[in-house]
């Protein structure tokens, strides 16, 4: 393996701001050093069920996620190998066809709410870090962003939230916290730790 890429687990429950994180980082490490892997992109293709049995499904559970391909595409791109990335679609609620090109770079960070549940993956993290934001903050998020960008009612959110999203983060999401090495209080909007994530990447290029 190429023990020059830093790999770097991003987690936390979703509305926590991990995009904004990602996206905050990247805006201060030179583009051509880092790369990103978004655990999203590898929920199971469910395009064999009706629309309207996939708009049903729990996609906060770890049983969503194809964990072999992602661990299998981290290793690639550990040993020095481009990957084709699967693309997702909340709207259809199936895996694409369009693949995602990317190549291996110094720095690799890897997001998603579920990704310090899984061991085999957690293994390939050389730092792990967790948002930790109030529950309130979290559906108030949750619900701008999923009935902005995907196309749900606030009625139909809410009932997700209660019959998934919060269960599912109590059960699996919150306990994967202890396997972090640095909590992040306040989540993405955290600009000093931001700073410092920056800093400690820029450091290792």
């Amino acid at each position: 393996m190429n023990r020059d890429m830093f790999v770097i687990g991003i987690a936390g429950g979703s509305g926590s701001g991990k995009t904004t994180l990602v996206n905050s980082i990247l805006e201060k490490v030179p583009y051509d050093q880092i790369a990103v892997l978004a655990q999203d992109s590898y929920y199971r293709d469910a395009a064999h069920l009706p629309l309207a049995q996939r708009r049903q499904l729990n996609f906060d559970h770890p049983d969503s996620i194809e964990w072999d391909l992602m661990l299998t595409h981290i290793q690639q791109l550990k040993s020095g190998q481009p990957i084709a990335c699967p693309t997702y679609s909340y709207l259809s609620c199936t895996r694409l066809e369009e693949t995602i090109h990317i190549a291996p770079k110094k720095i690799l960070l890897v997001e998603g709410i579920l990704i310090f549940t899984y061991l085999p993956l957690c293994k390939t993290m050389d730092m792990r870090i967790y948002l930790e934001v109030d529950a309130d903050l979290r559906l108030s998020r949750i619900i701008e962003r999923d009935m902005e960008k995907r196309e749900r009612t606030a009625q139909e959110v809410l009932q997700r939230y209660y019959k998934t999203v919060r269960p599912m983060y109590e059960e699996f999401i919150k306990p994967s916290r202890q396997r972090a090495d640095m909590l992040v209080m306040g989540g993405g909007l955290n600009m000093e730790a931001t700073e410092f994530i920056a800093s400690a990447i820029l450091g290792k290029l």
